[in-house]
């Protein structure tokens, strides 16, 4: 079983693939689409869950997607046509970074997927060039809430605090118009979602020969979870506007 078989079973029971719930996303996704009839970009756009939530409540809205999994755009299109909303949906399987588009969008999403990209600061850049002028980003980073452990650094990169994060978003250029920290609650929600999913899936499944190796993957990743970052690891949601000037 390879890396997106097992993301895909981890996130059965959690779609969003960040630590946020549904009310959080509705209001981002409110914030970020103050009109209703934008047109939206998800950079990283995996299987399109953020873009198929905005389409389904939103009948004038129209999205794009990128992502370089084929098995997740697959899963986007279907979901897409249960939904009734294929015609306003258009999604790309190439790496993000490589997405060109002849017209701008009033929206550009990439959360949880600034790795793409090698960073914050990096990915808003790229989503800058794809913006309109009076366009919204709405981006999701990962942050040190506390000191972190040289293992957490390591894990997650080199992180700055909450504060840091939003004033590097700002000397860059943007001015923050919404923000979500993640909650506890919804930090918790989302790992014990994703390695019970996979340590369920194994129990269900002990004939599978990828039984042992699916319930060794949910043991390590939540014993590093509890042990190395559970502790000193935040996520951020923010909403930016270019900033005037």
């Amino acid at each position: 079983m390879n890396r997106e078989q097992i993301s895909g079973i981890a996130h059965r029971d959690h779609p969003i693939k960040s630590p946020l719930d549904d009310d959080s996303v509705r209001r981002l996704l409110e914030r970020g689409l103050p009109s209703g009839d934008e047109r939206v970009l998800d950079l990283g756009c995996g299987g399109g869950e953020w873009l198929l939530r905005a389409l389904a409540t939103r009948p004038d809205l129209h999205a794009e997607g990128v992502d370089i999994s084929e098995d997740a755009l697959a899963e986007a299109r279907q979901a897409a046509g249960r939904l009734g909303v294929e015609e306003r949906l258009v999604l790309h399987h190439q790496e993000a970074a490589d997405f060109a588009s002849p017209e701008p969008f009033d929206l550009v999403l990439s959360v949880g997927a600034t790795h793409a990209f090698g960073g914050l600061l990096p990915t808003l850049a790229a989503a800058r060039k794809h913006l309109t002028p009076s366009g919204r980003v709405l981006i999701g980073e990962g942050f040190w809430d506390r000191s972190p452990s040289p293992e957490a650094v390591e894990m997650f990169g080199d992180l700055a605090d909450l504060a840091t994060t939003v004033d590097q978003v700002v000397a860059d250029g943007w001015t923050p118009v919404h923000g979500h920290v993640s909650t506890r609650r919804e930090l918790d929600d989302y790992e014990w979602a994703c390695w019970g999913s996979l340590a369920s899936w194994a129990v269900d499944h002990p004939a599978d020969p990828d039984s042992a190796h699916v319930l060794a993957t949910a043991t390590d990743r939540r014993t590093e979870w509890l042990r190395t970052y559970r502790d000193s690891w935040g996520f951020v949601s923010l909403v930016l506007c270019q900033t005037p000037g």
